[in-house]
């Protein structure tokens, strides 16, 4: 036992199966899926919905899609979210762990596990992979830490690393991951964003009354967009083009991975990679800025799938661009989130 730390840092992602058997994906799958922040409609039918018609059909087939970009040390996410963990211990004194929203290792078992480890720890840092805000990423995650932390009544304070969607040293690292592919000619950039149904926008405006409400709604100022995943995927898009002097003409934003029937956040992906030639466009590049560490979404669904999409429809070249994993100065990045979260919790009250 080890109470000599203050302070704990804790690094969240998404999660993973535990292996690419159809049980461990139907097990994952539904954690995921009866999120209430994931499928946001009462218990009741989402049960019926997840366990009865979604997780039966799909368990199967992401098996395997897993069993494509599965590696001999297992899911991709966990082992580059266990590279990340320590490429920032390396750079902190305090312990650095992980723990996943979904799967293993899970926030209650992590939790258990610093209060036990670090009898003294004072706060723990909890900084979510996700740059964004959205209600079925970072704000689950976020209150899934939260809830356990007050269930079991941990002494501890809890300090979150706010969404950096538009943190200069974020939007740095980013473009700097992104800078070497366009050295090659290339006919356009597609910004790839995880989709989000439109009612996720709306049910998250602090407003009420903007959001998908006011024409042009993510450029006019307003306090709903500190939750608003929208306008923060194209601020990110924004502020990257700017760094990278991408011509507005080579530069397209989409959204992935959609779910169900009802209408998410457009253009969708799939369907511009299956246009974009017939408009003359044969050298796409593709990047995945929601995504901090390489996944399913990006290494199947993009880089496997959306190429397929992209050559059959007549593309000429594809390329995806890795996510940021391990680089250097997205570490940076982590340390100096970190670092001022630590100076700040430490001032007096």
């Amino acid at each position: 036992m080890n109470s000599s730390y203050r302070s704990v840092i804790l690094l969240m992602n998404l999660g993973s199966p535990d292996s690419t058997s159809v049980k461990d994906v139907r097990r994952y799958l539904n954690e995921f899926l009866m999120d209430e922040r994931v499928i946001d409609i009462p218990r009741l039918p989402r049960t019926l919905l997840v366990k009865g018609i979604i997780v039966p059909f799909r368990a199967p087939k992401s098996a395997e899609a897993y069993r494509s970009i599965w590696t001999k040390d297992g899911s991709p996410l966990i082992v580059l979210t266990k590279n990340l963990q320590k490429a920032v211990q390396a750079v902190f004194d305090q312990p650095v762990e992980i723990c996943m929203r979904y799967g293993n290792p899970s926030t209650a078992d992590v939790l258990k596990k610093i209060h036990r480890e670090y009898a003294g720890v004072e706060e723990i840092i909890l900084f979510p992979l996700y740059p964004h805000y959205a209600m079925s990423s970072y704000e689950t995650a976020v209150e899934q830490v939260k809830d356990i932390h007050k269930e079991e009544g941990y002494p501890s304070s809890l300090k979150v690393i706010e969404p950096y969607y538009d943190h200069p040293a974020y939007i740095h690292a980013l473009a700097e991951s992104i800078r070497p592919y366009l050295q090659d000619d290339y006919d356009k950039i597609l910004f790839s964003y995880h989709g989000v149904p439109e009612r996720h926008i709306k049910k998250g405006d602090t407003t009420g009354c903007h959001c998908l409400k006011v024409n042009d709604c993510c450029n006019v100022a307003s306090p709903a967009h500190a939750q608003c995943y929208r306008h923060q995927c194209f601020e990110t898009t924004k502020l990257v083009a700017a760094a990278l002097n991408i011509p507005a003409e080579k530069l397209e934003q989409t959204f992935q991975s959609r779910l169900g029937r009802d209408p998410w956040l457009q253009p969708y992906t799939a369907k511009r990679l299956e246009e974009l030639p017939a408009e003359g466009v044969k050298k796409l590049l593709i990047v995945c800025p929601a995504f901090v560490s390489d996944c399913l979404e990006t290494l199947e669904e993009i880089a496997v799938e959306g190429k397929h999409i992209f050559m059959e429809a007549g593309g000429g070249s594809f390329k995806a661009i890795p996510c940021l994993n391990t680089q250097p100065l997205w570490v940076e990045t982590m340390k100096g989130l970190i670092r001022g979260a630590m100076k700040a919790s430490s001032q007096p009250v």
